[in-house]
């Protein structure tokens, strides 16, 4: 797979995945990194791929977005990100990595459970 990024900026959780989900399928593209500002009000989705892929993902979710009425802030295509570009990603991508490997017990397949015993937990140890 040539490394070529695609980005958009959406607002808000249910669009970035709705998006998401449709430059996935729309084109052979995965997902490198995504983050959130302004407490979850705007997304940014990264996703890699050859450029032609690139270029269809992001237009999947454009007219993903204007069929659900989702607010598409910014989108663009990378076609030969420079080193710079690519080590901000990366950090972005580490970041994200970080955050699950600090809650690998809410990942398991019992996470609901696993959850509410942590907390149960925590509540005794107060009291």
């Amino acid at each position: 797979m040539s490394s070529s990024y695609g980005l958009i900026e959406v607002s808000g959780i249910v669009a970035a995945i709705n998006s998401l989900d449709a430059m996935c399928k729309a084109a052979d593209v995965s997902l490198v990194t995504w983050e959130r500002k302004l407490g979850g009000r705007l997304v940014t989705i990264i996703v890699e791929g050859d450029v032609s892929d690139v270029k269809s993902a992001v237009e999947a979710a454009d007219r993903i977005c204007r069929e659900n009425a989702h607010i598409l802030a910014s989108s663009g295509i990378i076609a030969a990100p420079c080193q710079e570009i690519r080590r901000l990603v990366a950090r972005s991508a580490s970041r994200l990595q970080k955050k699950r490997e600090d809650v690998p017990e809410l990942l398991e397949s019992d996470g609901k459970e696993k959850a509410g015993q942590k907390g149960n937990e925590e509540k005794a140890e107060k009291e």
